[in-house]
């Protein structure tokens, strides 16, 4: 009886979910953020930044949280250097007068004790505008390995570029940018 009663609290214990508040660092090698925009009405052309870091705070009990995230503008890559060269330069992202684009929360939105909405602030191109950031999952758990917290987490969201100043080749090149966000994190 009292080896069905040890399985039955560590099913339960797997099966709950984790009840804590951590620090945490986004896991560069882990943290890939992507877009999508669209070219001549029929094509859709996606890229990503290769260098980004940042910092977690997240209480899933308390439904509280902050999220900072820093991007390498200059990492960004589309599969072509040439159309990276002319993203890179004036009238896109101006990567030498503007090297970083950044994200920073101002709130976290819970339903039902589950996060679905991140609403910050993102600096891009010398702009700051209100992003929203709608979760698709966020995954928690200790890492076999390392013995701490770690969380690994999806998001999107999309951004108009000409708010940004950005109004290169429109309307040709879209103005809509869909992005598409994921990182893992480790506990401080």
């Amino acid at each position: 009886m009292r080896r069905i009663s040890q399985q039955t609290v560590l099913l339960v214990s797997l099966l709950s979910p984790p009840v804590w508040a951590a620090s945490f660092q986004l896991d560069p090698s882990h943290t890939s953020p992507q877009f999508e925009i669209d070219h001549f009405w029929i094509f859709t052309q996606r890229g990503q930044f290769d260098r980004a870091h940042g910092h977690l705070e997240y209480d899933a009990e308390q439904h509280t949280g902050s999220l900072e995230v820093v991007i390498d503008a200059g990492s960004l890559a589309t599969g072509n250097t040439e159309r990276d060269a002319v993203l890179k330069g004036s009238g896109w992202f101006e990567v030498d007068r503007y090297p970083v684009i950044t994200f920073r929360s101002q709130r976290f939105i819970f339903e039902q004790n589950q996060l679905v909405t991140i609403e910050g602030e993102l600096t891009m191109h010398g702009v700051a505008q209100p992003m929203r950031l709608e979760i698709v999952s966020i995954k928690c758990g200790l890492n076999q390995v390392s013995r701490k917290q770690r969380c690994a987490a999806e998001a999107r969201g999309t951004l108009l570029r000409s708010r940004f100043g950005m109004r290169a080749d429109l309307p040709f090149v879209g103005d809509a940018v869909r992005l598409h966000f994921e990182t893992e994190a480790d506990a401080d």
